[in-house]
């Protein structure tokens, strides 16, 4: 009597959770995070119009790519508090500026975030 071998499938290898595609080419090293500035109002509320010379640099910013995390003292991974998208307020005069495609990013280090915006 021939015996039918049952077809032996290798285990599904196990599928990472799939990283936020960023909304850039621009892709972080280590612990960095590439956003955009938001925009300041160029009018106050009583109509005046604030001139490029008198105006503060942004600080708030929505984050675009984020790098995999630093590696800790083990070599394990320490992955990041902010994800592509959140809205973030972080240190004035930090980073480092980048225009690609006549677009503007900065790129900074996890340290340099203050505080995550909740919208």
């Amino acid at each position: 009597m021939p015996t039918a071998k049952a077809a032996i499938k290798p285990a599904a290898k196990p599928t990472a959770k799939p990283a936020a595609r960023a909304k850039t080419r621009l892709i972080p090293l280590a612990d960095r995070i590439v956003i955009t500035p938001l925009k300041q109002e160029e009018m106050t509320a009583s109509g005046l119009v604030i001139p490029d010379t008198a105006k503060e640099k942004p600080q708030q910013g929505e984050v675009v790519a984020v790098g995999p995390g630093r590696l800790d003292d083990n070599g394990k991974r320490v992955a990041l508090d902010v994800v592509v998208g959140d809205r973030i307020l972080y240190a004035k005069y930090t980073g480092t500026e980048v225009k690609l495609d006549k677009d503007e990013f900065i790129v900074l280090n996890e340290k340099d975030i203050l505080a995550k915006l909740v919208v």
